[in-house]
């Protein structure tokens, strides 16, 4: 990327875990956005396999080394795999930018808020809450959202979704929005005009009971018309879409857009050069394939 930010999707969904974790380097500083990962509790009425946690440990560390990197740690929210209250050590001596632990928030996330900021208490060189808020470091910026819908509605709490603009190329992490689906959602990305997006994509493993057919077409027009309006080099789906093994064809209108303004639509794993690794989605087949391998010593398992 020569003199352009450095984006790098340290764990994803695609690579294998709940996660989206991921490293920005400017010239200016070094950001980690949600160093946390996660497994889905329960999958097709299935505990994960053991190829799934030994993944996540391998996702943590990579995550820690970044995080160790980076002079600045974003939580956009505070669901499990977005942070991890249990190693607070992680925050020593970093600039901390959190979701507000207060305001626009359910009272789960209130709840886990509280808790991670007693562990981080006095760890953080600086802490500050994020929503709407726009922090430089040398000629970069660092932007947040006002807190949007963490999916279609606020039964899940809010997130903030993040700008990183180093003067020359604009990046969008959109944390958890399941979409787009809602206008406000979309339009942080529409009004910013970035070069790349890091997208949470439809909630497609749940539609038509957790997720309606209704949002899931917005979803599409929104991606279309983010294709359309912003300067993308690319646009990365991934999170909640890649526990979705129809994911392509759910989108197939945006990747005929994409092609028509030769822009890339891809995952997380794509992006970085590697094999997409659905494990979450394919663990009924993990249990077929490797039905006697022996659980590793892991931490301890976590949900959204």
């Amino acid at each position: 990327m020569g003199l352009r930010l450095r984006i790098v999707p340290v764990a994803f969904d695609s690579f294998g875990t709940r996660s989206m974790s991921t490293f920005v380097e400017t010239k200016d500083c070094k950001i980690m956005i949600d160093p946390g990962v996660s497994l889905a509790p329960l999958r097709y009425k299935l505990e994960p396999h053991p190829i799934e946690f030994q993944r996540m440990d391998e996702h943590w560390n990579e995550i820690k080394k970044f995080a160790n990197k980076a002079d600045v740690l974003i939580v956009t929210h505070y669901h499990y795999d977005h942070h991890d209250p249990n190693e607070p050590e992680v925050y020593k001596d970093k600039i901390t930018f959190l979701k507000h632990p207060t305001e626009k928030i359910n009272l789960s996330q209130k709840g886990r808020a509280a808790y991670f900021l007693e562990q981080i208490k006095g760890l953080p060189k600086k802490l500050e809450y994020s929503d709407g808020k726009e922090f430089s470091f040398g000629n970069t910026k660092i932007k947040f959202s006002q807190p949007v819908y963490h999916g279609t509605n606020p039964r899940l709490g809010f997130v903030v979704e993040v700008l990183v603009d180093d003067g020359n190329y604009k990046f969008i992490h959109t944390s958890d929005i399941e979409g787009p689906s809602i206008k406000d959602q979309a339009d942080f990305i529409l009004q910013n005009k970035p070069n790349l997006v890091i997208l949470d994509g439809p909630l497609g493993y749940m539609l038509g009971y957790r997720y309606s057919y209704t949002s899931l077409n917005i979803s599409v027009e929104n991606m279309v018309k983010i294709i359309q309006s912003c300067p993308l080099e690319a646009l990365v789906v991934d999170h909640h879409f890649l526990r979705d093994l129809k994911w392509k064809e759910r989108i197939a209108k945006v990747f005929e857009a994409a092609n028509k303004k030769k822009v890339k639509v891809l995952t997380a794993a794509e992006f970085a050069n590697k094999p997409i690794e659905m494990l979450e989605a394919h663990r009924k087949e993990l249990y077929q394939e490797y039905p006697e391998m022996e659980m590793p010593k892991t931490r301890k398992i976590v949900e959204e």
